[in-house]
Parts: C-alpha cells; sequence; structure tokens
C-alpha cells in the first residue's frame, strides 16, 4: 500500500481559500467525505475538532496534519488541500498554513495504513518536496509528485513474509547493534504524524551533522525500530522527544535529554548538540523523582504539580459521589425523618449509597496519587494507607476523662499525608541502595510496601491529633462565621478563581472548594464555581453588547465564551486576558468577587465540584445562584467596557 493508494484526484484541491481555521478544517472533511469512506460525516467531523481542541495539528514550516480516527471510517483515506495565502492555524512556529492533509483512519487491528502516514510524515520534511506540491497545476501532478518522492525514498514494494521489503530492510538495518552514537525516541499522542516527523527530522540531522543516529517511534501501529540493550549500552547520549509518557528506566545512567515531540522535529541539530555535551544530564532511574531533582524547578511548582495529581485524580469520585448525594436529597421527603434525610425513601437511599460510596474515596484517592506523582508506583500503596488513616483518624482516651474521641485530620491531613508517603518512599530509595543489584526485584514487591506503608501510617497518626485540631478549628470557624464574614470570604475565593484563570491562584481556591465539600461545607464551592464561571461570560457579554470594544475576529471567538462560562471553564478568557492584562483582568476579577460574595450572601449550596450550569438542579437557593452569577458578570463587562476604548476597524 502507497499514500496515492489513499489519496484520490477528487478529495485534492489546490487553489483553497478560507479565512480561519474552522472552515479550512470544514473545507478538507467535505473533501475527503467526497470519497465515499465516511459513513457519517457529522460524526467524524466531532472527532476531528476535538483532536484539534486537545492541541493543534499545525506542526510548522506551512504544514498541517489534522486527523481523526473513527468506526465511521470504512477504510483509511486521505484529503488534500493547497491554501495559497495561508490560513492562521495555531501552528507550532506561528506561521500561516498553506499545505494541508486529512487523515481519516478506521478502528480496525490491521494498522498498515499507519506505515504509509509515517511515510507522508517524513516525506514532508523535505522543503523542495513541499514546494512542488504547493506548485502543482492539477490534482493529477500532485498525486504524481507525491509518487516520484515515495519511490525515491522507498524504492519499488514487495513483500517479505509479509512485511513490506523497504520495513523489512529497514529493521534489519536497525539491528545492527553498537553503532549508534545517539538513541532517540519519538511519540505524540495520536502517534500517527507528528512521531514519524520527529523521527525523520532526527535522522536526517543526525545525517547532517555526521552522527549515527537511531530513532524508536512509539505510534499508533506499536514500538518501531525498538532499542537493545546492547545499543542503550553503547551509546554516547539519548534523546527523548514526547508528549506521553515514556519508559525512561532502562536508560539509567546516560546522558539523557527529554523535550516535546515539537522539539524534535523543528530543534533536532541543537537537541543533538545538547545531548553530546558535557552540561547533558545524567538520568537516574532510581531517583527520577527526588523533589530536588525533577525538572530542576522550584519547590513551589514541584509541590504544585504533586498536589495537582492529587486533585485531579480525586476530582471523578467528588462529582460523581457529590451529584448522586444531590440527587438523593431531591428525590427525599425531608419531613418523614428530618435527621435521615437522603435516606428516608428506597430510591433516595440507593443514590445516598452509592454517592456516598464514591465521596469515601475521595481522601484516599488524593493522598494515593500525591504520593505516586512524587515517588512513582512504590509511593501509591503508602499514600492510600496515609490517606485513609487521615480520614479514620486515631482514638483518644485520657486518664482524666473516661470518654473516647476519634480526631480525624480529613482533608489537610490526607493532603499532608500523600506528600509525607512520597517522601518517605523516597528515603527509603536511598537507602536501599546499599542493597546489592541481587536484591533489586525486592524491593518493589516487599521492602518498599512493608516500610512504606508503615512508616506512613506512625507518621500520619503523630500528625492526626495536631492536624486534626487545625481542622476542627477551621470547620467552626467556618461554621460559626456570621454573614459578613461569609460574604467576605465568597468575595475572596470568588476573585481567586479569575486572578490566574486556572492558574495556581485560581487552583489554589479551586482546590479548597473541593476540599471543604469533604468537611460538609458546601457553600464554598457554590461560591469557587460561581466565581469560576464569571470571566468567559464577562468577555462574552462585551461583545454582545458593546460589540465596538472588539475586532471582528475578536467577537466572533468571544461569543464562544458563553458556552465555556456556562460550563465553568475560566479559561475561555485566557486570550483575551493575555492580549490586554491590565483591563481585563480587574474587570473579571471584580466580577467574580461580587459573584462569589452574592452566592454566599445568598447561602446557596453546591455539592458537586463541576457542572457549571448543568448541575444547577442540585444548587442550593438556585435561582439566587443565578441571579449572583448574572449580577457578577454584568458588572464585569460594564468595567471592562468602560476601560476599554472602540475598536477602529474596518468590519
Amino acid at each position: 500500500m502507497k499514500i496515492t493508494d489513499l489519496l484520490e484526484e477528487k478529495s485534492i484541491r489546490l487553489n483553497a481559500a478560507a479565512s480561519s481555521k474552522k472552515e479550512a478544517l470544514n473545507q478538507i472533511i467535505n473533501l475527503i467525505n467526497q470519497t465515499g469512506n465516511i459513513t457519517n460525516k457529522d460524526e467524524y467531523k466531532e472527532i476531528v475538532f476535538k483532536r484539534e481542541e486537545q492541541g493543534t495539528t499545525g506542526i510548522g514550516e506551512g504544514i498541517a496534519i489534522p486527523h481523526g480516527k473513527s468506526s465511521k471510517v470504512k477504510k483509511a483515506t486521505l484529503a488534500a488541500m493547497v491554501i495559497p495565502n495561508g490560513v492562521d492555524f495555531e501552528s507550532l512556529d506561528n506561521k500561516k498554513v498553506n499545505l494541508m492533509f486529512l487523515i481519516a483512519a478506521p478502528e480496525t487491528k490491521d494498522n498498515i495504513h499507519l506505515e504509509v502516514l509515517s511515510r507522508l510524515s517524513a516525506l514532508l520534511m523535505d522543503d523542495n518536496f513541499r514546494e512542488k506540491l504547493r506548485r502543482a497545476k492539477s490534482p493529477k501532478e500532485f498525486l504524481n509528485y507525491i509518487d516520484e518522492a515515495e519511490n525515491a525514498k522507498y524504492g519499488e514494494e514487495k513483500k517479505v513474509d509479509g512485511i513490506m521489503a523497504d520495513t523489512a530492510q529497514n529493521e534489519l538495518k536497525n539491528t545492527k547493534t553498537g553503532e549508534y552514537e545517539i538513541l532517540c525516541i519519538t511519540a505524540c499522542p495520536t502517534g500517527i504524524a507528528h512521531t514519524y516527523m520527529a523521527a525523520e527530522a532526527l535522522e536526517k540531522a543526525g545525517e547532517e551533522t555526521n552522527h549515527k543516529i537511531k530513532v524508536e517511534t512509539q505510534g499508533q501501529s506499536g514500538v518501531k525500530n525498538r532499542l537493545t540493550n546492547e545499543e542503550i549500552e553503547n551509546a554516547k547520549a539519548i534523546i527523548v522527544t514526547a508528549d506521553t509518557n515514556v519508559d525512561l528506566s532502562r536508560f539509567n545512567g546516560k546522558k539523557l535529554i527529554k523535550t516535546r515531540v515539537a522539539d524534535g522535529i523543528h530543534k533536532p541539530k541543537e537537541l543533538i548538540e545538547k545531548a553530546l555535551s558535557d552540561d547533558a544530564p545524567i538520568y537516574h532511574s532510581d531517583k527520577n523523582a527526588d523533589f530536588f531533582q525533577e525538572e530542576k524547578v522550584g519547590v513551589g511548582r514541584n509541590i504544585y504539580r504533586h498536589l495537582m495529581s492529587g486533585v485531579t485524580h480525586m476530582l471523578p469520585f467528588v462529582v460523581g459521589g457529590g451529584i448522586l448525594i444531590a440527587i438523593s436529597f431531591l428525590l427525599d421527603n425531608y419531613e418523614i425523618n428530618p435527621s435521615g434525610f437522603g435516606s428516608n425513601t428506597p430510591l433516595a437511599a440507593f443514590f445516598n449509597t452509592i454517592g456516598n460510596s464514591a465521596f469515601s474515596f475521595m481522601l484516599t484517592i488524593l493522598a494515593g496519587y500525591i504520593a505516586l506523582s512524587i515517588a512513582d508506583r512504590p509511593g501509591l500503596a503508602a499514600g492510600f494507607v496515609g490517606g485513609a488513616v487521615a480520614l479514620s483518624g486515631v482514638t483518644i482516651q485520657s486518664i482524666q476523662d473516661p470518654n473516647v474521641t476519634t480526631v480525624s485530620s480529613g482533608f489537610l491531613g490526607a493532603l499532608l499525608a500523600g506528600f509525607i508517603a512520597g517522601y518517605i518512599i523516597i528515603l527509603l530509595k536511598r537507602i536501599f541502595e546499599i542493597l546489592p543489584k541481587s536484591l533489586e526485584g525486592i524491593k518493589t514487591i516487599l521492602l518498599y510496601p512493608v516500610f512504606g506503608v508503615l512508616l506512613t501510617g506512625l507518621a500520619v497518626m503523630l500528625i492526626n491529633p495536631f492536624i486534626g485540631m487545625i481542622n476542627t478549628g477551621l470547620n467552626n470557624f467556618l461554621n460559626n462565621m456570621g454573614n459578613i464574614n461569609k460574604v467576605i470570604l465568597g468575595v475572596i475565593l470568588g476573585g481567586m478563581m479569575s486572578v490566574d484563570l486556572g492558574g495556581p491562584v485560581n487552583k489554589a481556591a479551586y482546590t479548597f472548594g473541593t476540599g471543604m465539600l469533604a468537611e460538609g461545607h458546601y457553600h464554598i464551592m457554590a461560591a469557587v464555581m460561581a466565581g469560576g464561571m464569571v470571566a468567559p461570560l464577562v468577555i462574552a457579554i462585551l461583545a454582545t453588547i458593546f460589540p465596538k470594544k472588539l475586532d471582528q475576529k475578536d467577537r466572533s471567538s468571544a461569543l464562544l465564551n458563553y458556552v465555556l462560562g456556562l460550563s465553568f471553564i475560566s479559561e475561555g478568557a485566557i486570550p483575551f486576558a493575555s492580549s490586554d492584562p491590565l483591563r481585563v483582568l480587574p474587570a473579571c476579577i471584580i466580577g467574580s468577587a461580587i459573584a462569589g460574595g452574592l452566592s454566599m450572601l445568598f447561602n446557596c449550596t453546591l455539592m458537586a465540584p463541576h457542572g457549571g450550569i448543568f448541575v444547577i438542579g442540585i444548587v442550593g437557593n438556585a435561582l439566587m445562584y443565578i441571579v449572583s452569577i448574572a449580577v457578577g458578570s454584568i458588572v464585569g463587562a460594564l468595567i471592562l467596557a468602560a476601560l476599554k476604548r472602540n475598536r477602529k476597524v474596518k468590519e
């Protein structure tokens, strides 16, 4: 199978014109649909656009390779489009795209088409080839250029035991061990285009700089050109260009550079030079999770990243459990038994039981995945146990007081337990380095679990009474707050949600809100979400009521913020805040602060940590909650309108 087997003349358009990325994608999707190989264009289109939301497929040098894999694709198909004037595709190098290829891949186990797509990606790294395609006078000429380039690079196809001859030859060539200076791994999230383009760029750069290079590609069709142990042992340096997780344990003790797959495409010579330099870092697998070594970044950033890892894994339990518990209240009859509200009827009790089961995992999951982020897999068990101990608490009975008291450190305790577990495992890794290599396997299956769980459990039990006192004091403070203090807290939390729109300050407020869900303070989460919904709505309202404050392009994208704001996606306002922070951020912060304060004033509650308008049915005092968000958004838009000048542009 060749590239031209997937590309037909009717699926090629030359001299196309598009005013936006969306328009260009729609045009090329229509082209591929004309082949008859797409059974449902709308579903395939949704997949292509969803992939684009994860990150642009504009790979630079005026090329874009959007793609989608779907059961609605009958067979592997390509479409191509040349756009002479170019279109803004948010490419990695900020250049306009004038050459597009759209890939339609079927959901099948037969991935032979991915071999063909890797060829296309490699061919597109040649400047002359790209220029020929852009200057083609007809679809037939366009196909001929591809056919010529493919034959020149790969030769005639013959099969060897069912494998394409060129592929078999490459595999044979790459099994010669001990001859490579540099070994590389390339991998992208979809494993279709960028993986192979980075591989081609690195190999080409190696030839130009007289360095022998072998590249292992971890693509959709599996691992190709797998690096052997002998090659790794003899190599001078390792380069990993990947946007996915790659197992680095086999490179212990080697010079190793790890970066984005885009750098492999655009900066291959720089990576080679850096990897061979004396300053290249040495990779140590046992110390990879060391807090002070990891990524050579500041302590604060590492703490933030580990915390977010725990929060991210915790959220599904909070979302699922919180919404089901809220539904149980909606289905129950309060008058039957006020103390058992949520479980008075069989249906309500069913939802309540499942919801509480999910909810009960949240602190354990938080601690476990914080520890996993710090110390890798050995930290997981210790983290889970630390979170469970923090949740269950410590039983205390004094001689003077015969009453038994259980002290639970709650969310704060679980958070600390995750960090304690992670760093205990790292300490154990350092201690167990003295053991002979013959006992390496016993560390993971015996030593880390036993000593990690024991020491973490002991440490958490020791801090539980002290953290429990802080936790109890915080809960008492929140429970006894007057209306004025509640409003002030709502103003602060709401305003924080718009300070950096998804950054550390935003996440700090959000994490506090989700943590307080476990303690039963549902009004705090309501204020946080209200504040987080405002910033995108401020932009959208500005574009609606004061359209002259934005240019035409910004106005169109601003209106999409209605959907983002109502969905509680604060990041929708980032492009506008980035281009005009001194005006946009103050207006959004004030609007968010007002929304958070009003939510507290009206005693609105929310048991789910996400959902926006879609969970309005489980919001306590829902009508006034909507009013709070609306008032904050409108005030923010009015402030922004007063700060901004009218745009003097031709419509």
